[in-house]
């Protein structure tokens, strides 16, 4: 990487190491030996995560012990391969599976793997942030009604993601005690989250050790409570989603990561990051900025569309001041303080929001339109029939009755704005439209269609 990189003043984004000051202890030292001594292959005394013995074995069993896990499997693709290998688990090929439309594009992936048919169900959303909010239990009651009653392919789980990437987080239990009342499993994508989930009651967990833990990217872990799914369907499903190669050096900053975090200095570790992330809130509240309410003290969502700033043009002029954010939004922005904040933070981010407000603030944005979709929808064309098609590009305005060959997902935070096989009418084409001004240089002004559609 560059200069720039190296030496940028206030970083405010992940990995949750904080660019190596909060790495776990573990994987500090492997880190200090000679280069390239840890890149080991599957030997024997070491294994890998489908091994039965060995190194990776033992610290699976011993991480899924910690959690209030029966299995723990690492996967070295980041959260999004094994949130896939999960979902190829619990769905038969055919099935269909009931995921939010604030999913990570990677499930959308799963299900053109695995041949099923997503059932996307509608969420409310914040007027004042356009972000989209978990889901009430009596929506998800809506919602699971809806899905039995359209008949068809048998429906096979319920994906959730909690917390989401601001930090915002649902009744879990709530939720998961109605889909098992429906005998269906339940996938929680927690890759911004820390195994609370399995609490709740969750059949399986994703967690990401690099997102809310002390880990490298990539590094990531499967956790599996219960019996409602047989661990040879999960491993057959890491078998052909994993690397056959896997990275020991991921593998042992999985276990060192979660580890540590379960540890009583990894949890005083996080006590101190809290406690600072709770003072620097009060200050910036008593400043009068405007912040998002969430269940994570470290992730630090400033509302940008209260001071008449779209969250975009706040990170640009941010990021030529020196401060790097994770997550920018039209109406809002996520800094992810880490496991040890920077030097410094307290005293230097007021100002510098303060001098934001001042700066190129003005009027409140006016509320946010959420998209027009009914409850619960299927996409009209087979997801991986019409991402496979032949396609045409055409302009926004003339996408009305078209079906989505492609998707259109803003990255980060990589959540779809359309799904392909969606028929896109014209109330979704105008709000698409919007959404084009409100993401700029994030939305093209072509959307991919099946040609002859």
């Amino acid at each position: 990487m560059g200069p720039f990189w190296r030496s940028a003043p206030l970083a405010l984004h992940l990995p949750a190491h904080g660019r190596g000051r909060a790495l776990a202890p573990g994987l500090r030292r492997l880190l200090r030996q000679p280069p390239g001594s840890w890149d080991l292959p599957e030997l024997p005394g070491f294994g890998g995560p489908l091994e039965p013995e060995g190194s990776v074995a033992e610290d699976q069993r011993r991480v899924a012990a910690l959690l209030g896990a029966d299995r723990c499997w690492f996967g070295v693709n980041g959260a999004s391969g094994l949130l896939q290998a999960a979902l190829l688990a619990l769905c038969p090929p055919g099935s269909r599976v009931l995921l939010p439309r604030n999913l990570h594009r990677s499930l959308l992936h799963g299900c053109v793997l695995g041949g099923l048919e997503p059932l996307l169900f509608d969420l409310a959303s914040d007027p004042v942030t356009g972000l989209w909010l978990p889901p009430e239990p009596q929506r998800l009651e809506q919602v699971l009604a809806a899905a039995f009653a359209q008949g068809g392919s048998p429906v096979a789980a319920l994906v959730l993601v909690d917390p989401t990437y601001q930090g915002l987080v649902a009744d879990l239990p709530a939720l998961v005690a109605l889909a098992h009342r429906a005998s269906l499993p339940v996938l929680v994508d927690q890759a911004h989250g820390r195994g609370e989930a399995l609490a709740a009651g969750a059949d399986l967990v994703v967690l990401s050790a690099q997102k809310s833990g002390t880990g490298l990217a990539q590094s990531a872990a499967l956790l599996a409570r219960g019996e409602r799914e047989a661990p040879a369907a999960i491993e057959r499903a890491l078998l052909w989603l994993q690397t056959s190669s896997p990275s020991a050096l991921l593998l042992a900053s999985t276990a060192a990561a979660l580890e540590h975090a379960a540890s009583h200095a990894g949890q005083r570790q996080r006590r101190r990051a809290e406690a600072r992330a709770g003072r620097l809130r009060r200050r910036l509240e008593a400043a009068g900025l405007p912040l998002v309410a969430n269940g994570d003290p470290l992730r630090l969502v400033l509302a940008t569309g209260p001071l008449g700033i779209n969250g975009l043009e706040a990170d640009a002029w941010l990021l030529e001041r020196g401060l790097i954010a994770e997550l920018p939004e039209p109406g809002a922005l996520t800094f992810c303080l880490g496991l040890d904040p920077p030097r410094g933070l307290e005293r230097r981010l007021p100002p510098l929001l303060q001098h934001l407000r001042q700066a190129i603030g003005g009027q409140p944005l006016p509320p946010f339109t959420p998209p027009p979709l009914p409850l619960l929808a299927a996409p009209a064309l087979p997801i991986g029939v019409a991402w496979r098609a032949p396609a045409e590009a055409v302009p926004l305005e003339e996408a009305a009755g078209r079906v989505a060959a492609a998707p259109i997902c803003p990255y980060p935070p990589g959540i779809p704005l359309l799904v392909p096989g969606e028929r896109i009418d014209a109330a979704r084409a105008d709000w698409l439209l919007a959404q084009r001004r409100l993401w700029p240089g994030q939305i093209a002004d072509t959307v991919a269609v099946v040609a002859g559609s």
